[in-house]
């Protein structure tokens, strides 16, 4: 698992994240969110050891990542940063998600298979042999994505995944997370994307000025609308509709598009037959 004790953590004597406590079991899928600034990325560099507390640890599997080296860690923990520039260096986009498996000593069978299957899972199929860095900020963003996830670690860091994806690329991105989680791996995003949070439903950790704000399921979370507002995030839109429809006896606590509709058909129903 992924555990933090009482994290702080400083830049140049400026504390910005403050005694955090935290722990994602193996398989969780969580979502951490927040406002601009609020501790998020720092928090998540902790858990491949790219920072070091100044307070507090962070243990990943039980190991210290005091004790342990960013290349060790990177075995079991993949993190795709927000911006793919600053992961980025191969000259061909097939070399670049062929970098790490064969840094792993995977046989080149074996690796091409394996990056064949990811460029076509996150629709880069016809990239293989361009410049990752000629491509646009989307295609890049799912370049960095696809040279981390196609080792398959055991605990995967998403940095604001869905930046500069259209909805048919979200969709492909949902569905395969969705996959690696159900596999039993772990799988952490940083996103203010509230509709993508929606739809693959995680456990949601909200973060504000480097504390934990709350802490659960993503519906209890989202639907409270004093916490959402303190994080600076933009309700879901089928919250701010069945909020809207309060005053005729909608739940305002349901975001989920299907509970909305099953909720809307049930009224719809009690109306037709109070009236025909």
């Amino acid at each position: 698992m992924i555990e933090v004790r009482g994290l702080c953590f400083a830049y140049d004597d400026v504390e910005v994240l403050h005694n955090i406590d935290l722990r994602i079991s193996d398989g969780e899928f969580v979502a951490v969110m927040g406002e601009n600034g609020a501790g998020k990325t720092t928090l998540i560099k902790h858990f491949n050891g790219l920072l070091k507390p100044s307070r507090g640890e962070v243990l990943i599997d039980g190991v210290s990542t005091r004790e342990s080296t960013v290349a060790n860690l990177s075995r079991v923990v993949g993190l795709v940063f927000q911006n793919p520039d600053h992961q980025l260096f191969s000259e061909t986009v097939f070399e670049e998600v062929a970098f790490s498996l064969r840094n792993l000593g995977y046989p080149e069978e074996t690796v091409r298979r394996r990056v064949r299957f990811i460029l076509e899972t996150l629709d880069l199929g016809g990239y293989a042999e361009e410049s990752p860095l000629m491509l646009s900020g989307g295609e890049r963003k799912r370049v960095a994505l696809a040279s981390v996830l196609v080792s398959e670690p055991k605990h995967i860091i998403l940095d604001e995944p869905t930046i500069g994806q259209d909805y048919q690329q979200k969709e492909r991105l949902r569905n395969f997370i969705v996959q690696m989680n159900s596999q039993g791996r772990t799988v952490v995003i940083v996103t203010h994307d509230v509709e993508f949070v929606v739809d693959c439903k995680p456990r949601v950790v909200l973060l504000s000025r480097g504390s934990i704000l709350a802490d659960g399921p993503y519906d209890s979370i989202l639907s409270d609308r004093i916490l959402v507002e303190k994080a600076s995030l933009i309700p879901p839109q089928i919250s701010i509709l069945m909020s809207s429809l309060a005053g005729l006896g909608f739940n305002p606590k349901i975001i989920d598009l299907y509970q909305a509709r099953s909720a809307l058909e049930k009224r719809l129903c009690e109306y037709v037959s109070e009236h025909v």
